[in-house]
């Protein structure tokens, strides 16, 4: 019995291994964070959760957040039943977008003889509803004003960003939600930065730039800053 009873010890102390991983069991201790976006989002999203590795787990929902009446209709889905530490969240690209159901450019995208996707009094007005379902979450909340609306964009109009964040900042002020200027740092990109000429999208290095003020906005929530 006795030679039994040391065998069983020294299977569960140098063979078997532990019930729970130590890398598991810290990741699951770790805040949790969720970034609700466009494709802009999408693409900073992984430099996001490499600067945050070992601090936080940053996921982004599945698929593109389009504009405000998308993030509507599957603002429960993207939620979920995860219970979130801080949310960063954003629309406004695919809302002041123009298009036209015969436009041959990608997306349909038409800025002459198309039709805007959402005004500005509905935005504000789906801003406000986002923010309220938002809430319920006690996440810590971070809107990311849109990036800039480069020149020759074929369905976006420059100064349409500007316009619609000051929509958005005022939605933020009323639910006193912190805003990420997002808009003035890819204001002051250069050529350079940006995938190509009129495109609203970025290289990796322009990405790389968004995603360490949006890993510093979200340091600095969960820190309680």
């Amino acid at each position: 019995m006795k030679k039994l009873l040391i065998l069983t010890w020294l299977l569960m102390h140098f063979v078997m291994p532990p019930l729970f991983a130590k890398g598991a069991s810290q990741k699951v201790d770790l805040p949790q964070v969720l970034i609700i976006g466009d494709s802009i989002s999408i693409g900073y999203t992984p430099h996001v959760t490499q600067v945050l590795k070992g601090k936080a787990v940053v996921q982004h929902h599945r698929g593109n957040a389009q504009h405000t009446g998308t993030g509507l209709k599957r603002i429960d889905e993207w939620i979920g039943k995860t219970k979130w530490d801080v949310i960063h969240f954003n629309w406004g690209l695919w809302d002041l977008c123009y298009r036209h159901p015969k436009s041959k450019v990608q997306g349909r995208r038409d800025k002459v003889n198309g039709k805007i996707t959402t005004t500005p009094e509905q935005y504000e007005k789906n801003l406000d509803q986002l923010v309220t379902r938002l809430k319920k979450t006690n996440a810590k909340l971070i809107w990311a004003h849109t990036t800039v609306v480069p020149e020759n964009e074929a369905g976006r109009k420059v100064g349409d960003d500007k316009r619609y964040n000051e929509v958005a900042a005022k939605v933020m002020k009323k639910h006193r939600v912190t805003i990420n200027d997002l808009n003035a740092l890819t204001r002051e990109f250069p050529a350079s930065l940006f995938i190509m000429p009129g495109d609203v999208h970025y290289t990796k290095d322009g990405y790389k730039k968004i995603a360490k003020q949006v890993s510093e906005s979200l340091t600095t929530s969960l820190k309680g800053e």
